[in-house]
């Protein structure tokens, strides 16, 4: 996106976000009212808190960023005066199944990170992916070929042959595929999806990565691109979990590469190429469709009518539009699975005050709304925010989760890094949502992980210390909210 475009779109967002509690509060009450899954509940009535709540706090003016606190501990509720405003917690309502957290690998993050020394490189990876010694990111969203973050404009098919007899994705060998094999061996958890910003120039009505639309000509050819990928990167050890056909497939950049693809094409695409080669070739892998801004419902619904057949679910952006949309689309498909697939911060951004808290709500809004993932955009940028396909002509502004720089071999983290330690460091894969009810200035989210440990993350907009109750069945706690911060609690239950 231009520069102009992205301060729009994400002033938009936030402005969204810092309204988006009280603007949304019937439409939320709505969504908790639609009970995705009600497993087992006479199973899980009756929890109980069964150790002391560790908390992690981050706070507006950064005296505390993602810092441990002293721990609190849950009492039964009959036993602790009502103070400040309640969280109640609900096993019996579950929601959706949590995939995680994470970003993208780009091209350019995997060469920045190989700038490091060796053993700079594996501590930034330890930090980013262990779930032990780090944030346990555990979702990465690989490109197909270049976006706009890759030292140049390559795909896995240069020449212009149908048969695909040269494709490789040695390109990726020397920076990506063995940083992809690190991430694994710290999370095995770890599960890859993969999205194309533009099929090979000479499938193309521009006959360039840039512009144009894909000639349905060379839609089964294209599908047969989709099928190698998967097979070569297995073959390397790397297993792609699921793929969306197009990213941000309404925008067409200038400068970087990037496709046309419209509801409709996208829906003949799916149905006549690419869902029967997937099926025929992976059958567990799954398709999702869209992969852009939360501001268009329209264009997930009508894919999901035409080719539903072959479409698992969709994926979503955060430049225009609200959380809600992804629920408005759930609703008229609740088979089909949310995704939050990209978002990123950067120059434009507002002061941390409020791009952090913008960024969390955000985080909240996307798993109140059914969503299984929530994925940031580079993993890693250099001090120039590169490498940049329109560089030099065209600087960019957009951050990774870390900032290396290439000079000094130094990196640092961006606060993208800290508003996902909040949620990805105890929001294991497997967790599941549970009911929370949303107060007047906190806003939150609770799950359950497969271990029956709980976390709870809320974000206490007031410019004021809040009390808290946090309640689960017959055991509660209490905690001194600090003004203007995002809270992790972290306990574990008894689930008899």
């Amino acid at each position: 996106m231009t520069k102009t475009l992205k301060i729009l779109l994400l002033a938009a967002f936030f402005g969204l976000v810092a309204c988006g509690d009280a603007d949304n509060s019937t439409e939320m009450g709505e969504i908790m009212g639609n009970i995705e899954n009600i497993t087992n509940a006479e199973n899980i009535r009756n929890s109980r808190i069964t150790s002391d709540v560790r908390v992690f706090t981050t706070t507006s003016d950064q005296q505390f960023m993602f810092a441990e606190m002293d721990s609190t501990t849950a009492v039964p509720t009959a036993n602790l005066a009502d103070v400040g405003e309640e969280i109640t917690l609900n096993f019996d309502q579950q929601f959706q199944t949590i995939e995680g957290f994470g970003a993208s690998m780009t091209d350019s993050s995997a060469y920045v990170m190989h700038q490091l020394s060796a053993e700079d490189m594996d501590r930034l990876m330890v930090e980013l992916f262990s779930p032990t010694d780090g944030i346990g990111l555990s979702v990465l969203r690989q490109t197909i070929g270049a976006s706009d973050f890759a030292r140049e404009m390559y795909n896995y098919a240069p020449d212009h042959d149908t048969t695909l007899a040269n494709f490789s994705i040695d390109y990726d060998r020397e920076h990506i595929i063995p940083l992809l094999h690190r991430a694994m061996e710290l999370n095995p958890q770890l599960m890859i999806m993969a999205s194309p910003w533009s099929p090979p120039g000479w499938m193309k009505t521009t006959g360039s990565m840039i512009g144009g639309q894909l000639l349905p000509e060379y839609y089964e050819v294209y599908a047969e691109y989709f099928v190698k990928f998967i097979q070569e990167y297995a073959a390397a050890g790397i297993t792609i979990s699921a793929v969306t056909p197009q990213n941000e497939p309404l925008y067409v950049p200038g400068d970087y590469p990037g496709n046309f693809m419209d509801a409709d094409i996208q829906a003949n695409f799916i149905n006549t190429a690419l869902g029967p080669a997937l099926r025929a070739n992976f059958p567990n892998i799954r398709l999702f469709a869209y992969d852009h801004n939360w501001d268009n419902t329209e264009f997930a619904l009508s894919v999901l009518r035409q080719a539903g057949e072959f479409v698992d679910g969709v994926a979503w952006h955060h430049y225009g539009g609200s959380p809600a949309s992804q629920s408005v689309v759930w609703r008229a498909f609740p088979e089909s699975e949310v995704h939050f697939t990209e978002g990123s911060g950067g120059e434009w951004l507002l002061p941390f005050s409020n791009s952090f808290f913008g960024f969390i709500d955000n985080t909240i809004g996307v798993l109140r709304n059914q969503g299984k993932t929530k994925i940031l955009w580079n993993v890693a940028l250099d001090q120039d925010n590169g490498p940049f396909i329109p560089a030099p002509e065209r600087r960019s502004t957009v951050h990774g989760i870390a900032r290396i720089n290439t000079e000094t071999g130094e990196y640092t983290y961006n606060l993208e890094y800290y508003v996902l330690s909040h949620f990805s460091k105890f929001i294991r894969p497997g967790a599941i949502r549970i009911f929370s009810n949303i107060g007047e200035n906190l806003n939150n989210v609770a799950v359950v992980n497969e271990d029956g440990s709980t976390v709870v993350v809320v974000h206490n907009a007031a410019t004021a210390q809040r009390n808290v109750k946090i309640t689960l069945e017959d055991y509660s706690f209490s905690y001194v909210l600090l003004p203007q911060s995002a809270t992790t609690f972290v306990f574990d239950t008894d689930l008899r």
